[in-house]
């Protein structure tokens, strides 16, 4: 049924545009990207599947169909929670991985039930909102992604599972003015006058939100997790040599992240 509204959808573009068109003198169009139409097709997958619900689908069956172990928790998040290797940096721990990259607190609540609430963990811990600031899915107020971080915590509250929010990370450029320098090795040679402004997520943004994290924490009787007062540094940039590229914590992140993680969740388990 989408496919077939998205096709309509573009043959109605197709015409409007053809409708006010006029002849050139000239044809030179801009250039066109390649393979038009494995684009259109990976996009439709998309948005087939906004959510991302099919990511985890076979392992929440196989999961399920074993007996829940004793302190089992949920890690929940985008890409920063995706690429953490939890078996090495919680080795025996039962804490199962449901981050995926790139995703918006909107889409981590429509996969709760089958991501989280289904498992039956004691406890979720939260690490989102990077990507809701960047615009992953669309403009975003801040309001809009409170109001999602909180229907998460309350769906989790009301099937029995404990709640660790966690605050959003501090972003840098570091490597970005790493790769400008290398662009302009001459010191007599100007940087060219391009900021990166720190990923897309500016910092101003992150410290609001984490304080509004941690007053809501406080208020519903969620454990706040600081994991930026560990990574951040004096320009108020996540530390050089926590990631490569500003925002994915490396092995060295991962390692200053993970026994901030481990408190939070022997507090909660208790």
């Amino acid at each position: 049924m989408f496919r077939q509204w998205l096709c309509s959808a573009m043959g109605v573009l197709v015409l409007a545009a053809a409708a006010s068109a006029q002849l050139v003198d000239e044809f030179n169009p801009p250039p066109s990207g390649c393979c038009l139409s494995m684009s259109a097709h990976r996009l439709a997958a998309q948005l087939d599947d906004w959510n991302q619900l099919g990511r985890y689908h076979q392992a929440n069956k196989e999961l399920k169909a074993q007996p829940v172990e004793p302190g089992r928790v949920v890690f929940y998040g985008d890409s920063i929670t995706d690429v953490w290797k939890l078996a090495e940096s919680f080795p025996g721990k039962p804490y199962v991985n449901r981050g995926i990259g790139g995703q918006t607190t909107s889409q981590m609540l429509g996969r709760m039930y089958a991501d989280v609430i289904e498992l039956k963990p004691r406890a979720v811990i939260l690490l989102a909102g990077t990507n809701d600031i960047a615009r992953n899915t669309g403009p975003m107020t801040a309001t809009m992604i409170q109001q999602n971080i909180k229907a998460i915590t309350e769906l989790a509250k009301h099937n029995g599972i404990k709640v660790i929010l966690c605050s959003i990370l501090p972003v840098s450029d570091y490597p970005f003015e790493r790769s400008q320098k290398s662009l302009s090795p001459d010191p007599k040679t100007p940087m060219r006058n391009v900021s990166q402004k720190t990923n897309g997520r500016p910092p101003s943004d992150i410290l609001k939100m984490n304080a509004w994290l941690k007053s809501y924490a406080s208020e519903v009787g969620a454990i706040y997790v600081d994991y930026f007062g560990p990574m951040v540094d004096e320009k108020g940039w996540l530390k050089d040599g926590y990631a490569e590229d500003g925002l994915h914590p490396n092995a060295e992140g991962y390692r200053i992240m993970a026994p901030i993680a481990e408190a939070a969740i022997q507090q909660a388990l208790k």
